[in-house]
C-alpha cells in the first residue's frame, strides 16, 4: 500500500487522486443519497452516520477527515476498508455508501435494495463513470524513478517507496519524515540487531492525529514483512506482530511514520525467556540529574550482587538499566528485578521509591521494576515522540552524569555512535541469577497487583467516608 500521488486540477476542480484499484481509499456513510463532494455539497448531513475509512495516513483519508471537521463534525469511524472489494462488500451489506474524495463518488440511491446497488464515481458537471479507470487510459499519478513524482520529497530505497518526506513528523518534532528515514537507515545495523526476532510494537504519529501504539500489523502490510501471531490476554484475541529483521522492513515502518520501536524482552520463539532484566528509572519532571543518581544506586545494588548492567537514556526524562541474563523464566526474572529495585531503594530511600501509585512517590525517583514478562521496552537507538525527537541512546557509565536526553536526536545521534557508545559493546555477557535473589524477589508483592488492590481499598474508603 502506498500513499497516493496527486496533482492540482484545473481551477474549477477539486484536488484529485488516481489510486490503483487495489490501493483505493474510500469512505462510506449510511444514508448518503447523491453526489457528495469534499467541496460543494454539504457532508455535515451525515454527522450522525458511522463512517468507513481505509488505511490511515493517506491523502484520501486525511482529506476526507479534514473535510468532515471543516463541516463541523468529527467522523465516527466504524470500519477500515483496505481495498475496493471490501468497500463493495460493506455497501452490499448495507453498512454504508462509498464516497471517494476525488470528485464525490456516491453510492446507492434511496430505495434500491442493497444487493442491487453499485458504486460509481464521477463529477456532477461531467457525468459518472464506473470504477476503475481503464488501464489503457493515461494516468496522472507521479512515477518514481526517472519521472516526476508529485508526492512531496518522494524516493525509493531497497524497493520501498518513501513518500511525503518533507513533512514535519509532529508538532514540536524539529524534524521531518526525511530526518526520521535517514536516521533509521543510517543506524539500521545497531537498531535491527535490537529488534531482530522480537515481536514489535511501534508508536506512529499520523498527520494531524495524536500518537498511537500499533501492535497488530495492518491488512495492507507487504507480504515480505515477517510476522508472528501471539495471543493477547488483555484483549482476548490473536495479534499479528511484525518482526523487524531487515532494512526493508525498517524503511517500510519509517514510511508509515512509526517513530518509536518497542520490542519484547524475549525472542519470538522463547518469549518466556527474557534476554534482560529492565529497571526503568523515572524521575519527576525536569529532574534528569536525579535519574542519574538513582541509576548509580541501581549499579551499586548490581555490583553487590555480582551482576553488571548497561545504561541508556530513555529518550524521555529518565534512563533504562538493562541486565543481560541467561536461561531464566519470566516469573523468576520479574522477581529478581523487584529484588534489585528494592535493594537500590534501601541504599537511599530519600531519593528513590518503588511505590507504583504516583501519589505515593512524594517527588522521589521511581524505580520501575514492572517491565517483565510480556512487557516491552523502547529499543536502544529508537526515536521518541517528544519535543525535538530525542533518541534512546547508550551511554558509558562514566559519561552518564555529563549528558542529558536532548543531547541525542534523530538529527545527530547516528554520527555519535562509536565503538565506545555501541550498545552491543556496552552490554555485558548474559549472567545467571542467584537462587537467593530470585527467592527474595518472590517475597515482594507484584507492584501492579498491589497497586490495583490498594486502589480498590482507597475507593471503598472514600465511598464509606462520603456516605457518613
Amino acid at each position: 500500500m502506498h500513499e497516493y500521488d496527486y496533482v492540482p486540477a484545473e481551477p474549477d476542480r477539486a484536488i484529485q487522486t488516481e489510486p490503483l484499484l487495489e490501493e483505493a481509499i474510500y469512505l462510506a456513510s449510511l444514508g448518503c443519497s447523491g453526489p457528495v463532494r469534499l467541496a460543494g455539497d454539504p457532508i455535515a448531513m451525515h454527522r450522525e452516520a458511522p463512517w468507513i475509512v481505509a488505511s490511515p495516513d493517506t491523502l484520501c483519508h486525511v482529506m476526507a477527515v479534514r473535510a468532515c471537521q471543516a463541516a463541523g463534525f468529527t467522523p465516527r469511524i466504524r470500519h477500515h476498508a483496505d481495498d475496493f472489494a471490501t468497500v463493495l462488500a460493506l455497501v452490499a451489506a448495507g453498512q454504508g455508501v462509498a464516497l471517494v474524495p476525488e470528485l464525490g463518488v456516491i453510492g446507492p440511491p434511496p430505495g434500491v435494495p442493497a444487493a442491487d446497488r453499485r458504486v460509481h464515481r464521477g463529477h456532477p458537471r461531467r457525468g459518472r463513470r464506473d470504477w476503475p479507470r481503464r488501464r489503457d487510459q493515461p494516468s496522472r499519478r507521479g512515477r518514481i524513478g526517472g519521472r516526476v513524482n508529485h508526492v512531496s520529497g518522494g524516493e525509493e530505497r531497497d524497493g520501498v517507496t518513501l513518500t511525503n518526506l518533507d513533512q514535519p513528523l509532529f508538532d514540536g518534532a524539529g524534524a521531518t519524515k526525511r530526518d526520521l528515514v535517514d536516521y533509521l537507515d543510517a543506524i539500521r545495523g545497531p537498531i535491527i540487531a535490537e529488534l531482530t526476532q522480537r515481536p514489535l510494537s511501534v508508536i506512529r504519529v499520523l498527520r494531524g492525529q495524536d500518537p498511537f501504539m500499533q501492535k497488530n500489523v495492518p491488512k495492507y502490510t507487504p507480504p515480505w514483512v515477517r510476522t508472528v501471531t501471539l495471543w493477547a490476554e488483555s484483549s482476548r484475541r490473536e495479534v499479528s506482530y511484525a518482526l523487524c529483521d531487515d532494512r526493508r522492513t525498517l524503511l517500510w515502518f519509517a514510511n508509515q511514520r512509526a517513530i518509536e520501536y518497542h520490542p519484547t524482552l524475549g525472542h519470538a520463539d522463547h518469549l518466556d525467556r527474557p534476554s534482560y532484566l529492565v529497571l526503568d528509572i523515572d524521575p519527576p519532571a525536569n529532574s534528569f540529574g536525579l535519574a542519574v543518581r538513582a541509576a548509580f544506586l541501581v549499579r551499586q545494588a548490581l555490583t553487590d550482587l555480582g551482576l553488571a548492567g548497561a545504561v541508556k537514556t530513555s529518550g524521555a526524562k529518565g534512563v533504562h538499566v538493562l541486565v543481560p541474563i541467561a536461561d531464566t523464566g519470566s516469573e523468576d526474572a520479574a522477581a529478581a528485578t523487584r529484588a534489585i529495585a528494592a535493594r537500590a531503594e534501601r541504599l537511599d530511600p530519600e531519593l528513590t521509591t518503588t511505590a507504583f501509585i504516583r501519589e505515593d512517590r512524594a517527588g522521589k525517583v521511581f524505580l520501575d521494576s514492572t517491565r517483565a514478562g510480556g512487557a516491552t521496552v523502547v529499543a536502544a537507538y529508537s526515536p521518541r515522540v517528544r519535543p525535538g525527537t530525542p533518541v534512546s541512546f547508550p551511554v558509558p557509565w562514566d559519561d552518564l552524569d555529563r549528558v542529558s536526553p536532548g543531547d541525542f536526536t534523530v538529527r545527530n545521534a547516528a554520527a555519535l555512535v562509536t565503538e565506545q557508545r555501541s550498545w552491543a559493546g556496552l552490554l555485558p555477557e548474559p549472567q545467571r541469577l542467584a537462587a537467593d535473589l530470585v527467592a527474595e524477589g518472590h517475597e515482594i508483592p507484584i507492584a501492579r497487583v498491589q497497586a490495583m488492590h490498594e486502589g480498590k481499598r482507597r475507593a471503598r474508603a472514600r465511598r464509606a467516608s462520603e456516605e457518613t
